[in-house]
């Protein structure tokens, strides 16, 4: 997409530090990170949400993922992970290009894990909520 932020980092308009890169993605530094070594992870071809990513692409991108925190964990050697994605305004996705943050994390680094993002379970009891699924 031509005014993607994300389009412009893979078509090489917009520099970027890269950590991993292969046919289907690119993985570069954040630069506004959240802690050391903070790394996004995207498909070089536009896809808003992963809704909009193509099956081919989308079974590539678990491994990249991987791949690249597997680079990530070679150089930094972090203590654990936070990996995820933001998706759609609700979800508090800023850039609308499907990406993956992989977030290193150290012992004391003042961080949580993905259950201090939100604390709001909804009037529905699991049971109930479990019926919409059958």
């Amino acid at each position: 997409m031509k005014d993607c932020i994300f389009c412009k980092i893979v078509a090489k308009e917009i520099p970027n530090y890269t950590v991993y890169e292969d046919n289907h993605v690119l993985a570069f530094l954040d630069i506004h990170p959240r802690t050391k070594g903070h790394t996004i992870v995207i498909p070089k071809v536009h896809a808003e949400t992963i809704f909009d990513l193509n099956e081919e692409i989308a079974k590539d991108l678990l491994p990249s993922v991987k791949k690249t925190a597997e680079r990530i964990e070679h150089v930094l050697q972090p203590d654990g992970y936070n990996i995820g994605w933001n998706h759609g305004d609700a979800g508090g996705q800023d850039v609308p290009h499907l990406h993956i943050h992989i977030l290193p994390r150290w012992e004391g680094d003042g961080g949580t894990n993905m259950h201090g993002i939100i604390h709001n379970p909804g009037a529905m009891n699991v049971d109930d909520v479990a019926k919409l699924f059958v």
